[in-house]
């Protein structure tokens, strides 16, 4: 949600059918010539399913990646804040706002060694609250052209190596709809995002948010299936926040199963125990997708036991203060086996 975000540039300025599954990729293993891919509800490395685990990280502000190994994370979503002016390339630069940035592609050279997927994600334009990506309309931002532009370099940089995805956006449109939102203006933007990216011959694996800061699925019930034809190597981001960790276990189970059985890969990009409101316990969800063989990747990997999101407190060791035993319950689940 914004709120977090904006405290964010504050501290820095299945039960899919086994028969359906198993005939699609019957039909269609040609995609597997690809190092990773998307098919049906899964992803796949080669002809393997996979299931990952991993954290949002800020790599760009100090690449390297050796720290997460103890934790056996798969996928370091990486937040980039401020897109004008991180280099994709050579040394680390002092951006406008004070900070050094760390070039994208030495962020990916720090996970690669460590065997570790990037995920790119777009946070803000230019490091200052203002410009923030979540809660924003994409068309209707100042600087949606200069992004555009700013994407596509990345998709052309990025084109030959298949362990780095790209998400289009951070949690777009406002969380009430209060924007004059509708799902055709979802179509809209990210038929052209994704576009934008395949312009280019990148055929890497590309995350699309959903609705209302990234919370509500119901775009992806309604539109996705739709959206996905004549598309390949899509994923579809969820965060799961109040909207869904606030909800009756029932409820929450119902919408992962019909996630599943509408045969929409999912990933949920985030998820905390705290976030624009009341404490949070992740426990349930995190048991019920780990079940279900859906990836998720945690918000926040970073030392700091007074941030209830934090993963680790300034030692190091997993944070567990006044947060549901945040720290210990991600841990715990990143080092189970991967249940595809």
């Amino acid at each position: 949600m914004n709120f977090r975000i904006i405290l964010l540039f504050i501290f820095i300025s299945i039960l899919n059918s086994c028969k359906k599954q198993s005939t699609e990729i019957e039909s269609d293993t040609s995609i597997f010539s690809q190092e990773y891919s998307v098919l049906g509800t899964k992803i796949y490395k080669k002809n393997k399913a996979i299931q990952l685990i991993g954290a949002n990280t800020f790599h760009v502000f100090s690449a390297g990646s050796n720290d997460m190994n103890a934790w056996n994370l798969d996928i370091a979503r990486e937040f980039v804040g401020n897109v004008q002016e991180n280099p994709i390339t050579g040394s680390p630069i002092l951006d406008a706002n004070g900070s050094y940035l760390h070039s994208l592609q030495a962020v990916v050279d720090s996970n690669r060694k460590n065997n570790r997927i990037t995920l790119f994600c777009p946070f803000g334009w230019n490091g200052v609250n203002n410009t923030t990506f979540s809660s924003k309309m994409p068309v209707n931002t100042s600087w949606w052209n200069n992004f555009k532009s700013k994407l596509s370099l990345w998709a052309i940089h990025f084109k030959n190596q298949p362990d780095v995805w790209i998400e289009v956006w951070n949690e777009p449109y406002r969380y009430d709809r209060t924007d004059g939102y509708t799902d055709e203006i979802w179509l809209d933007n990210m038929n052209e995002l994704y576009a934008l990216i395949r312009n280019t011959g990148n055929k890497n694996i590309v995350l699309i948010p959903c609705a209302e800061q990234g919370q509500d699925e119901s775009v992806f019930i309604n539109e996705g299936l739709n959206y996905l034809k004549g598309k390949s190597n899509v994923l579809f981001d969820v965060h799961a926040y109040e909207k869904w960790l606030l909800v009756p276990k029932t409820e929450m189970g119902n919408r992962l199963s019909n996630l599943q059985q509408n045969n929409l890969p999912i990933i949920f990009g985030e998820t905390a125990p705290m976030n624009a409101g009341s404490l949070m316990n992740p426990s349930f969800f995190l048991d019920s997708i780990y079940n279900r063989g859906i990836s998720v990747a945690a918000w926040l990997w970073k030392y700091d036991g007074n941030d209830k999101d934090a993963l680790l407190n300034a030692q190091g060791e997993p944070n567990n203060n006044n947060n549901n035993n945040w720290g210990t319950t991600f841990k715990n689940l990143s080092l189970k086996e991967r249940n595809p």
